[in-house]
């Protein structure tokens, strides 16, 4: 039984594993060995390249590419026309399509509008990158990031909201009006 809704003008390959309520709209390819988890929205026009891995309540805007070599864990929004790569170093006369670097995009994470996002890298949990950005390093967990190339501006909630610090107080936590607050550790900010 189908339980998730394909726009007739999509077009989806072989061997796709489709979670119950997604949508995929007008014009989007899904290629060969994807699975999609419950709950997502593919926009129009999105290209998901083959063996990709999108989790759950993932929303992909219009005009999206995610080549092979990409996970969306997940909670994961990428705005309009957001692209990732899957080769560094890219010649026609010599294809690597058989040496696909890895992307991972944590839990929560948000990839504004334009951004690009080199391969290889980790963003870590509710991660924010800014809409044009060109990402070319790891993100840690809830650091805000932008520009080009992209470099960190702030921390952000996981409800979306920039943080501030004490600065008073440089140890004292970060405190979100949400009621969220968190500590800062090697890896980024942790809920506390």
């Amino acid at each position: 039984m189908v339980d998730f809704f394909s726009h007739p003008s999509a077009i989806i390959d072989t061997n796709v594993s489709i979670g119950s309520g997604t949508k995929i709209w007008h014009f989007s390819h899904i290629s060969r060995d994807v699975i999609i988890g419950d709950n997502c929205i593919i926009g129009q026009n999105v290209f998901i390249g083959e063996k990709v891995v999108i989790g759950n309540n993932c929303k992909i805007q219009n005009n999206v590419s995610i080549f092979e070599g990409v996970i969306l864990e997940d909670f994961v929004f990428c705005g309009p026309s957001v692209v990732f790569t899957n080769v560094k170093n890219p010649r026609s006369a010599y294809p690597k399509n058989k040496d696909f670097s890895s992307t991972i995009v944590g839990k929560g994470a948000t990839l504004g509008a334009n951004s690009t996002i080199i391969c290889p890298c980790t963003l870590g949990e509710y991660s924010f990158i800014g809409a044009g950005s060109v990402l070319t390093t790891d993100v840690l967990d809830h650091l805000l990031v932008y520009g080009n190339p992209a470099k960190p501006k702030g921390w952000m909630c996981k409800c979306g909201q920039k943080l501030s610090l004490d600065r008073k107080n440089p140890g004292s936590p970060f405190n979100c009006s949400c009621g969220s607050s968190y500590k800062l550790t090697p890896g980024g900010l942790k809920q506390i």
